[in-house]
């Protein structure tokens, strides 16, 4: 290895020459496609990716690799490296009127996976798609359905912005170092129009307040925000728990709170 990785950083490079090609197949590229990669690391993915599309961004905050992939592909035309933090970059900068959507690829820092995802949903508007290494479990909690143990806050919040599905699972002895946990790549689509018509700050809250203490009753989860009453006005039962309910349901909810 030619960069020692870092911990702080979260790095764990992937190194396995199969994964790499099944996600640049699950991806199904075409050339016009807008590009963008987070955390590009040593380039396992990026020099897949620069051959097979016309514009290539990738935004990496570690300025040594930044170096590395200067080095590594000075000859690249259609390559544009970003030295920033991906959890503050404005990703909708990279698309100018006209030129449509942007496709966003990564393995990600599991470490800061969640509030990564979640700064990307809110710049939505001008993302297609997005394929991601996560941890297994992750990508289990957003895929996940009312009523199974990996349903929660994360799923209904997730699958208010996009459309999820798993891809492939990824052994740990596919990466550098090897992480402790099984990874898992997965598709995530944007809506183009949200499944349901909410406040979103009123939706945040009565989901994160229902899934805060998810064995209680919504009776007492939601207590500071509903009565019963309005819980059953909701047309849902009070003594029900918050991993029963659809996001559909959530909606209802959040429509009876005060922003």
């Amino acid at each position: 290895m030619s960069h020692r990785p870092r911990k702080r950083f979260g790095q764990n490079f992937l190194r396995d020459e199969q994964v790499v090609h099944a996600i640049i197949l699950a991806m199904n590229l075409r050339s016009s496609d807008r590009m963008v990669e987070i955390g590009p690391g040593q380039g396992a993915l990026t020099r897949y990716l620069l051959p097979a599309v016309n514009v290539l961004d990738v935004v990496e905050l570690d300025r040594d690799l930044v170096s590395l992939l200067q080095q590594t592909f000075a000859g690249s035309k259609n390559l544009r490296i970003h030295s920033a933090d991906a959890l503050r970059f404005d990703f909708c900068s990279l698309t100018a009127a006209g030129q449509g959507k942007m496709r966003v690829v990564g393995n990600l820092p599991y470490n800061i996976s969640t509030p990564l995802l979640f700064h990307l949903f809110s710049q939505c508007s001008c993302i297609a798609d997005m394929h991601f290494m996560l941890q297994k479990e992750v990508v289990e909690r957003l895929c996940a359905e009312p009523n199974s143990k990996d349903y929660g806050r994360l799923s209904v919040m997730a699958q208010y912005y996009c459309r999820m599905e798993p891809v492939l699972e990824v052994a740990p002895e596919s990466f550098y170092p090897e992480p402790k946990v099984i990874s898992a790549v997965v598709r995530l689509q944007p809506h183009e129009k949200k499944p349901v018509d909410v406040d979103l700050q009123a939706l945040e809250r009565v989901v994160a307040a229902a899934f805060s203490q998810r064995r209680k009753t919504l009776r007492n989860s939601l207590g500071t925000l509903l009565t019963a009453e309005e819980i059953e006005q909701a047309g849902i039962t009070p003594g029900a728990r918050a991993e029963t309910l659809d996001i559909h349901e959530f909606a209802r909810l959040a429509a009876l709170v005060l922003v």
